[in-house]
């Protein structure tokens, strides 16, 4: 026989409860993550964002940023309480208008506590005001926030939001975005988008940038220096907005000579993907110290030693390939980051083709024989390579391998309409490397689950039969080096920044 005894402050509790009104005990909080496997922490649950209005004053001499962010969003279950990615100082946090107490917790989160609970499915008004030195900020041990000798930029992945405005942190929850950053007299700010106004007032110069299409929040970017800015128009009429830093020194030529090709690239790149999916394009190139190229949307980051042997579009290639392959369509978790990589990696293996500097098979055949079956390169699975490898270069050529096998194994007809109809199935959403499977299968009408198995998820490299199905090279071959080779190794850095945490 079991008696059960209830305390005093258990019976106080209980009181409590019956006391407490069914609809505000129903409210909770929402998670402090979205649920990457991944990046646990990254994102955060209970709501869905559609805009962020961010208004900004940058100081460069001394890298203050003070800042004020309205976000708009829905809620997605009744809330006690929700957090937004963010590292700054935080001085005020209004929701729908009424103050909201706040706090910190872990390495980036920032705990709101609305004055009355927010039930599901409603609209909500966030407005956090803020300020702070982005380059004094660190989580993780790491920053993504660049300090140059005229500025900063602002340009990571998968996280660089977090050093200028708060957010809701990751690919799943896409929203619209107004960029307005006031910078002293002489400096410019570069951001996505279109440059909807400049106009100067007092020594400062207000810049309002516009992306009306969704954007993933590690796409969005912000660059304030010294820049030199081109226009132009593609041939299907996209505008086009360039910047260079004005201290680029004997990279600047190089750099130009690349990243001016880039309606061409876009133009061409539309016979493979589909119409571009934005009404802005360009890239910009800040005087940073990283290696890394980065596709923040509409206007790819590009490090000056890209181009420190000389011009190299296929860099350029890369990342507008992204505008399509990890821009329009995002990945549903970051362990997807193949349909990102070996898609964008692979569009450089055509445009060699295009180039008559190797054809893709060429390249397949180059990189499958450059790593013998012991090479750990082999080991990373492309299809789920692990947060540790998310950004090895395994996932960039095996990945394009892999994509170099369906190509074999379906047909060009097949593969190249599976090439521009993904984009357009999942356009401005997120999709899985399952996804991708099932699409290839649909179009092809032909089982494939092997094949991605095999190149995408064993840990080992393909053998001599499996490679020979997908007409590849034997182990033993040692095909020549395509000329294009150098060109494309030379972006295999592209985005060495990847974790160090």
């Amino acid at each position: 026989m079991h008696r059960r005894i209830i305390v005093p402050g258990a019976l106080g509790a209980a009181c409590l409860m019956l006391a407490i009104p069914a609809s505000a005990a129903a409210h909770s909080p929402g998670a402090p993550g979205i649920g990457d496997p991944y990046y646990p922490a990254y994102g955060n649950g209970g709501y869905d964002v559609s805009h962020y209005d961010l208004r900004l004053k940058y100081q460069p001499a001394t890298d203050r940023l003070e800042g004020t962010a309205t976000i708009l969003a829905r809620t997605t279950q009744d809330l006690s309480r929700f957090n937004l990615d963010f590292l700054l100082d935080v001085g005020e946090v209004r929701v729908n208008g009424a103050r909201a107490s706040f706090t910190t917790s872990g390495e980036h989160e920032l705990e709101i506590t609305p004055k009355s609970p927010l039930r599901k499915g409603t609209p909500v008004t966030v407005v956090v005001r803020y300020s702070g030195v982005p380059s004094s900020e660190e989580a993780y041990g790491f920053t993504s926030w660049h300090r140059t000798p005229d500025g900063g930029v602002a340009a990571n992945e998968p996280e660089a939001a977090w050093w200028w405005f708060p957010s809701n942190d990751h690919p799943l929850d896409k929203a619209t975005y107004d960029v307005s950053v006031q910078v002293p007299d002489g400096t410019q700010a570069i951001s996505n988008g279109t440059l909807q106004s400049a106009s100067s007032r007092l020594g400062w110069t207000r810049f309002n940038w516009r992306s009306d299409k969704p954007q993933a929040t590690y796409l969005a970017t912000l660059a304030v220096g010294r820049f030199d800015l081109t226009t132009g128009t593609t041939e299907s009429g996209i505008p086009v907005v360039n910047a260079y830093s004005k201290d680029l020194g004997a990279h600047d030529g190089a750099a130009r000579a690349s990243v001016e090709r880039t309606g061409e690239v876009a133009d061409w790149l539309t016979g493979y993907f589909g119409p571009y999916p934005y009404n802005a394009l360009g890239g910009y190139v800040p005087n940073t110290d990283t290696g890394y190229a980065l596709e923040t949307q509409t206007r790819p980051f590009y490090s000056p030693r890209q181009f420190a042997n000389g011009s190299n579009v296929s860099v350029v290639v890369h990342e507008l390939a992204h505008q399509w392959y990890g821009d329009l369509v995002s990945v549903r978790d970051w362990k997807d980051i193949w349909i990102n990589e070996g898609f964008a990696r692979y569009a450089q293996w055509l445009w060699s083709e295009h180039e008559g500097e190797g054809t893709a098979q060429e390249l397949a055949d180059y990189v499958y024989a450059s790593h013998p079956a012991d090479d750990p390169f082999w080991t990373v699975r492309p299809g789920d390579p692990g947060p540790e490898n998310q950004f090895h270069i395994a996932v960039y050529d095996r990945g394009a391998l892999a994509v170099q096998a369906l190509r074999n194994e379906i047909g060009d007809e097949a593969f190249f309409e599976v090439l521009k109809g993904w984009p357009q199935r999942y356009a401005h959403g997120n999709a899985s490397v399952a996804d991708f499977r099932r699409y290839a299968e649909e179009v092809s009408g032909r089982p494939l689950g092997a094949l991605f198995d095999t190149w995408l998820f064993q840990p080992s490299k393909p053998d001599a039969p499996a490679a020979r199905a997908a007409s590849l090279a034997k182990a033993s071959d040692t095909p020549v080096r395509p000329r294009s080779w150098r060109k494309i190794a030379a972006t295999n850095n592209v985005h060495e920044h990847e974790h160090k945490h």
